[in-house]
């Protein structure tokens, strides 16, 4: 995004107040940190677009790269010539320094993970490959960055996590509902700017190519889903309270495992409020304002070559 259309649009797409709703309750320091990091990944998600709308494999290719090596080294990357590396690099520095060196080094491995899912994402759109749906919602999983986002909740929470803790089937369950809502509802909501864009990579175009559903059928079936989710969730949640509960056995740390992880899973249930106001409110989802359908307004949509 230039300068200039960052002044115009960037508070209209409401990136950080996306951020503000779900992580409650988090520390200032942690809740800015998480606040750019988001949307530095919006605003990469748009530079991947454009890559792949202007045949740029080359820089995408590069910045690939760039971003695995910022991930293992952000320090040395804090001033680098591509804006988009300096900004990660600068997110992950502030978020590597809430907990301990394993809270970081999973963080790393989930967001290598992510990386190489937008990459499968650019061969895809770029061979015109739409995924079957059971591809498509494996894959959706990494390019929506499920474990990353679940992963800042204990930062917001002030404690690191032990993996029995993490790994509890309810705690676990919960948290993947919380994103698949998120992903899919995205998905909803994309789907006219999605099909505009020639994109293949939606839930619901995936359902249309695979299965064989009209349009409607296919925003009907994907409704469904995300309304699967709100009722799996509330039941869902209340073993992940009770877990919390029994996780208070008298001690310090005890009391403190508890308090944390009803922290985490109060925020999964933000998730679900804060992403539904957010698809209404935010620019980023008004493609009936927008002068062509295919091409986000604040984007810098210029054919550069490759540099």
């Amino acid at each position: 995004m230039p300068a200039d259309k960052v002044a115009e649009y960037a508070d209209g797409l409401c990136y950080t107040d996306l951020m503000a709703g779900y992580y409650l309750g988090a520390p200032d320091e942690v809740l800015q940190a998480i606040a750019d990091y988001s949307a530095w990944f919006f605003v990469w998600d748009d530079r991947h677009d454009r890559d792949i709308v202007h045949r740029r494999p080359a820089a995408w290719r590069r910045l690939r790269f760039q971003l695995h090596a910022a991930l293992e080294s952000p320090r040395t990357h804090l001033y680098h010539e591509d804006p988009l590396v300096a900004g990660f690099a600068d997110s992950v520095t502030r978020l590597y320094s809430f907990l301990s060196q394993s809270w970081n080094q999973r963080f790393a491995r989930h967001f290598h993970q992510v990386i190489d899912a937008y990459d499968r994402e650019f061969r895809n759109r770029t061979e015109g490959v739409i995924p079957t749906v059971e591809e498509y919602l494996a894959l959706r999983r990494l390019t929506f960055a499920h474990w990353i986002w679940t992963d800042l909740l204990e930062p917001s929470a002030g404690l690191e996590l032990p993996n029995s803790v993490r790994k509890h089937s309810a705690y676990q369950r919960a948290a993947l509902l919380s994103q698949e809502f998120a992903a899919w509802y995205n998905d909803l909501c994309s789907l006219p700017k999605e099909i505009a864009g020639d994109e293949v990579h939606n839930l619901g175009i995936s359902l249309i190519k695979h299965e064989g559903l009209t349009l409607e059928e296919a925003v009907a079936d994907m409704r469904r889903r995300v309304e699967r989710c709100v009722e799996e969730f509330l039941v869902v949640e209340q073993d992940a309270l009770r877990f919390s509960d029994d996780l208070a056995d008298g001690t310090v740390r005890g009391k403190e495992l508890s308090a944390a992880v009803r922290a985490c899973v109060r925020n999964m249930r933000n998730w679900f409020s804060t992403v539904y106001w957010f698809h209404h409110e935010s620019g980023r989802y008004r493609v009936d304002s927008w002068d062509d359908r295919s091409t986000p307004p604040y984007v810098n949509n210029e054919a550069a070559g490759e540099k």
